[in-house]
């Protein structure tokens, strides 16, 4: 019980911790009055090259950073809970990997926010249950699909994408998140050998009866003499009974 609020403590505290951050940097841009917009990811110039790794601290407004906050500790609780061997590393994949294909295709402009990150998040753990076959995975697979399948019309530019919309950040996180679903399969979580937990039971079952076949063997019957020892000087004496009679030998130890 303790292990698991533990682990439920720790995959909260991530989130929570990297929403802090987003709403202090919010909050310092609006209290300096200057546009951080410019320390975002702008396609394949060398003043945009800082943003692949800047770019989801930097949002357009509060409204854009709302509107990211529920998701965001949603889908970071869910990878840092399911696969909390694997989290900081894929977290970290999926950020520079969906800046750096944002740099590579987005069209000219500034590209901020963290809509590449969950689009990333969805992927990864929507494919990975796949990949994996663990009923709980997949469980998690459906739901993510369930509450985040319409955001697939966001990544393309002929469905409904607003202009100031980064469809092309949008599209570089379902693809950063695609590929680490398949580059880290192997790894964390995977789904229980068929039939292991019956093998063991069968080990322990061929276990037990042996101990009771040892248990069952009949002590050895005692033969019907009777020996004596003298406590004085080591002498063993015997007495053997014959016929109601009784016959004494000795032996010096």
């Amino acid at each position: 019980m303790k292990t698991d609020k533990h682990r439920l403590f720790l995959s909260l505290l991530f989130p929570v911790f990297f929403l802090f951050i987003l709403y202090m940097i919010q909050f310092l841009e609006i209290g300096m009055d200057y546009d951080f917009t410019h320390f975002g990811i702008y396609p394949m110039e060398t003043r945009g090259i800082f943003g692949i790794f800047a770019h989801p601290l930097i949002h357009t407004g509060m409204k854009h950073l709302y509107s990211n906050t529920l998701p965001l500790f949603f889908l970071m609780w869910a990878l840092f809970y399911f696969y909390k061997d694997l989290g900081t590393i894929v977290f970290l994949f999926i950020w520079i990997a969906g800046g750096f294909l944002t740099f590579i295709i987005g069209k000219p402009g500034w590209h901020v926010g963290a809509s590449g990150l969950i689009y990333s998040l969805v992927f990864f753990l929507f494919f990975s249950g796949l990949l994996r076959k663990h009923i709980p995975l997949i469980a998690i697979s459906l739901l993510i699909i369930f509450i985040y399948g319409g955001l697939v019309w966001n990544m393309f530019p002929f469905f409904f994408v607003k202009v100031t919309t980064s469809w092309e950040g949008h599209l570089s996180g379902a693809i950063a998140g695609t590929i680490a679903a398949l580059l880290f399969r192997k790894k964390g979580p995977q789904r229980p050998e068929p039939f292991k937990d019956e093998e063991d039971n069968e080990e322990d079952i061929i276990d037990d009866n042996t101990a009771s076949v040892l248990t069952d063997i009949p002590e050895k019957q005692v033969a019907d003499t009777d020996t004596k020892t003298s406590p004085s000087n080591g002498t063993s004496i015997t007495e053997e009974k014959n016929d109601g009679k009784t016959k004494q030998t000795g032996s010096m130890i």
